[in-house]
């Protein structure tokens, strides 16, 4: 990535500055976006097959490319708005499932794991 998540968080903040937009980048209006922006991505790939998902046509590479930027922007306006590194949130979810799912336990498997217990 050429641009890190705090630089592109300031971006989205002098953008919604810039148009006084703030007050609509409520978490609950962030988060109703992103789910739209999820859909429209969801759409790109309803009727590809497997196959023809992992190799787009480029008008269709083009339109995923673009809604994944959407959905980024607002992704990362919404952590920012809460205080939630989403690097570490990340790396944090990564670390739970490592030890929910052990690589010789479920190496080729799909199957869910139980849920950690404390």
């Amino acid at each position: 990535m050429t641009t890190d998540l705090n630089q592109l968080a300031v971006r989205l903040q002098d953008f919604a500055s810039a148009r006084d937009w703030e007050r609509f980048h409520t978490p609950k209006n962030l988060v109703m976006a992103l789910a739209g922006e999820i859909g429209e991505l969801v759409a790109e790939f309803q009727w590809l097959t497997p196959e023809e998902s992992t190799s787009l046509e480029p008008a269709t590479f083009d339109r995923v490319r673009s809604e994944l930027g959407d959905v980024t922007t607002y992704l990362v306006r919404l952590a920012d708005l809460l205080g939630i590194d989403l690097v570490g949130a990340a790396n944090a979810k990564l670390d739970e499932s490592e030890r929910r799912y052990d690589a010789d336990l479920y190496r080729g498997s799909a199957r869910k794991a139980p849920p950690l217990t404390s």
